[in-house]
């Protein structure tokens, strides 16, 4: 099964984005594919290119022999040339042309931004420049987004609710330059914003990470308050798990805990369902692309760290949960949403998920190492819809 994601990949994904997820004119990342291969969208978003830079960063340890070092020198450039603003931020919103439709700068993109820089820095071999940028935007951060309990804004003008996503990624990005940059600053900054999520995030009436908190730290009124994303679960539980050996607080611990409640309430036929309300009721039963991605790469790392079956059992479902979604009539995209049915939806394939299906098959190429790829399930080509080999 590895061996065919893999294949998935080399063969049919890096093509395929390369030859159309690029705008050739500008080096830019469009926004979404349709099913055709068609471009679709009027506008672009900061988080995406970041994404497909992490994304080309990872391209030639899967095998593929295209320019990745091409595609993301001009991907970082396209990015600070439409995205960044004259006080180094950068704003949420351009239209193709990379005119400015929203000035913005969200705390999410900030951390995608990091993310990104990262992931440059070791494909184009320049981690000194590029840690000079992100340590820029790290300081722009703290100044603009700061909310002074230890916490952030969700956006540069304060607000008086607490999200956990963009915390999350800003602890990814963080993880990410705590291992390849020379800044005591980013461990730093990952081990406050590991104690923020044990203390803040994942919440002590039901033990799931929650989405939107009060400045109270209660839970945010109404529905979104109540909202818990067994995706989130799994990402969460896997950055933990990465911040084990740089944080003295038991974290893993909490980090399989929260596997456990993804696993076991929001798992249902083998994919983890979109939302649960906080009483592990089902709130949106259907089944994006990400949170599969995601519950493999956590399944993946909680059975290195504990060489527990069970995780390798849980990585073999969510793995083979991944391959009715990539099996497209045009090889190397992918459906976005499974319907309780087990339908899958047709519908654009969004190349934000890209970042997330590369993240989950790096992460499972690299545990099963040496293994034998029989151990993960029979090896054979994915196929399309008409049955041709991708």
């Amino acid at each position: 099964m590895n061996a065919r994601l893999v294949l998935w990949l080399a063969e049919a994904a890096y093509p395929r984005w390369a030859a159309l997820g690029i705008d050739a004119m500008t080096g830019g990342f469009v926004e979404t594919l349709g099913q055709n291969g068609s471009e679709l969208g009027s506008t672009r978003r900061a988080r995406v290119p970041p994404r497909q830079v992490y994304a080309f960063a990872q391209a030639h340890r899967f095998g593929w022999r295209g320019d990745a070092s091409a595609i993301i020198r001009r991907g970082i450039g396209y990015f600070t040339a439409c995205f960044r603003r004259d006080d180094g931020l950068f704003r949420t919103l351009v239209d193709v042309n990379g005119k400015p439709l929203d000035e913005c700068a969200l705390l999410y993109d900030q951390a995608f931004a990091l993310l990104g820089f990262a992931s440059a820095a070791v494909a184009l071999d320049a981690r000194a420049e590029f840690e000079r940028y992100a340590l820029q935007l790290l300081s722009s951060i703290k100044k603009r987004f700061a909310a002074g309990d230890g916490a952030f804004h969700s956006r540069s003008e304060a607000g008086g609710i607490r999200e956990s996503n963009p915390h999350m990624h800003l602890l990814e990005a963080c993880l990410a330059w705590a291992e390849i940059g020379s800044d005591g600053a980013w461990s730093a900054w990952a081990r406050d914003l590991v104690s923020l999520a044990l203390s803040r995030f994942i919440r002590e009436d039901c033990g799931a990470v929650g989405e939107s908190f009060a400045p109270s730290w209660r839970p945010a009124g109404g529905l979104a308050g109540r909202i818990i994303e067994p995706g989130h679960q799994f990402e969460w539980a896997g950055l933990l798990l990465r911040s084990e050996l740089r944080h003295a607080a038991p974290v893993r611990h909490a980090a399989l805990r929260l596997i456990a409640i993804g696993e076991q309430a929001g798992v249902r036929n083998h994919v983890a369902v979109n939302s649960l309300l906080d009483d592990y009721t089902i709130h949106d039963p259907n089944a994006r692309l990400w949170p599969q991605t995601e519950r493999l790469k956590a399944a993946v790392l909680a059975a290195q760290i504990t060489d527990d079956s069970e995780y390798w059992s849980m990585a073999q479902d969510a793995a083979a949960s991944l391959l009715p979604y990539l099996e497209t009539p045009l090889a190397g995209l992918w459906f976005d949403a499974q319907l309780p049915s087990g339908e899958l939806v047709d519908s654009p394939a969004p190349a934000s998920s890209f970042y997330h299906l590369v993240g989950a098959i790096a992460a499972l190429n690299e545990a099963l190492g040496d293994l034998a790829p029989t151990s993960f399930g029979q090896i054979s080509p994915l196929r399309n819809q008409s049955g041709s080999q991708q």
